[in-house]
């Protein structure tokens, strides 16, 4: 396992995924307070607007912002985690590299639950990034949050994206890189879209797990509504790494020699 870990360390470090991906979530992190902030004067910049015209704009509080930020990692963050990962098994088994993974004696567990904890730490790392400069800049702009409700927030978040990692990691043991990215889509942000859009009619879905952690910094989060998402959340999670580990037991067979 030890090894293994550094060989996936080492690949997501020479890929520079540390680098670029933790990127993307500070820009979007960044750019919402400061977007929100300044868009009266943006408009007026290059709106083109008629003399005399206003636009009123609502009152936006740091609860507000950190949301639209959330909003933004759930869908263009999820995507280029998605992208970034989704061959972390499938990709190795159609170049074969994994053939000099398989001829050794190592186990399916140790292959998958290694590639999904270090995918797991770049997409944490990134949102722990994203979130701190987000906050940086909400707190300057638009007041702060109390310090223990955007702690809550950022573990709830975390969590959430460690059952997307495994989602993605099971698929691409699953399935080839190409039907393997668009099962992960469709589950993940066009889950999100699903539940958006009749989502009330339900309270316990994983999909939820980010808007209740929105709901500590706000303070509008129903405990036992949170408390059963979070266990349907470990339990869907634990579900896709047994699945991920026989499916990349399963397809060593497919591995190109």
């Amino acid at each position: 396992m030890n090894v293994l870990l550094k060989k996936e360390f080492l690949e997501s470090w020479r890929s520079f995924k540390f680098l670029w991906i933790p990127l993307i979530f500070i820009f979007f992190g960044v750019t919402e307070p400061l977007t929100n902030y300044y868009m009266e004067d943006i408009l007026s910049a290059v709106g083109n607007m008629p003399e005399g015209f206003q636009m009123l704009f609502p009152e936006l509080t740091a609860a507000d912002i950190l949301a639209a930020t959330t909003g933004q990692y759930q869908l263009i963050g999820l995507i280029v985690l998605i992208s970034a990962f989704i061959g972390s098994v499938s990709r190795e088994r159609q170049n074969g590299t994994a053939t000099l993974l398989y001829v050794r004696p190592i186990s399916a567990m140790s292959v998958f639950i290694s590639k999904w904890l270090i995918a797991s730490f770049v997409g944490v790392l990134s949102a722990v990034l994203g979130y701190a400069a987000s906050m940086y800049y909400t707190a300057i702009l638009f007041g702060g949050v109390a310090a223990s409700g955007f702690v809550k927030m950022l573990l709830t978040y975390c969590l959430w994206l460690l059952l997307v990692m495994a989602v993605t990691v099971a698929m691409s043991a699953a399935f080839q890189t190409g039907i393997a990215a668009a099962v992960a889509i469709v589950l993940l942000p066009f889950g999100l879209l699903i539940d958006s859009a009749i989502g009330g009619f339900w309270i316990w879905t994983p999909w939820k797990l980010a808007n209740y952690g929105v709901g500590f910094v706000a303070g509008t989060v129903e405990m036992k509504d949170f408390w059963l998402a979070l266990f349907v959340a470990v339990v869907v999670m634990i579900s896709f790494i047994v699945i991920g580990i026989f499916a990349t037991k399963r397809n060593w067979r497919l591995t190109k020699v």
